[in-house]
């Protein structure tokens, strides 16, 4: 008797989690998802069967209301399936996505799991592995609702905000 395969869904939104490095300028910006080439890759999950859905490749500074009403309708879409969610976003307005999915959806059917990153994939001190495995595992751990995890801590939406000078999360 074998442990069963998990399938854990992945919403892409862009921010700094998703940035790439342009040699050629310089430049450091959301060009689409490459989630799955850069981490999952890399990863071992012989559990976990990955469904990446690219929604957005934005800034979260320059996410809209309009921007939130498509995360939370396509959260609330996905979550039909049964799966837990783990949504990719900027950390900038992160927290305001996901009480805005709260406010939408309440209390969702499955956990729906929201992380980022402070410093982009491809830098040897980024944490966008680390916080996409802790998010990976949460999802998978958790009962039905929303949540920010970050930096092996995991915050009940909405009593969780960014904390510019520590570079991280915290209830409140």
């Amino acid at each position: 008797m074998g442990t069963a395969i998990q399938d854990v869904i992945i919403i892409t939104t862009g921010g700094t989690i998703e940035k790439t490095y342009n040699e050629f300028d310089g430049s450091l910006e959301n060009r689409g998802t490459s989630i799955k080439n850069r981490i999952l890759s890399k990863m071992r999950l012989p559990y976990t069967n990955i469904m990446v859905y690219p929604l957005l490749s934005k800034d979260s500074l320059y996410m809209t209301d309009e921007d939130r009403a498509l995360i939370s309708a396509t959260v609330k879409d996905q979550m039909q399936r049964g799966s837990p969610i783990v949504v990719l976003h900027g950390t900038d307005t992160m927290h305001v996505s996901a009480e805005h999915c709260f406010k939408e959806i309440g209390t969702p059917k499955v956990p729906v799991v929201f992380t980022g990153a402070m410093i982009p994939m491809g830098f040897d001190d980024s944490d966008a592995a680390q916080n996409v495995t802790e998010a990976l595992l949460s999802a998978k751990l958790l009962q039905p609702g929303f949540y920010i995890s970050f930096h092996n801590q995991v915050f009940n939406v909405p009593q969780v905000r960014k904390n510019r000078e520590k570079g991280t999360f915290e209830s409140f």
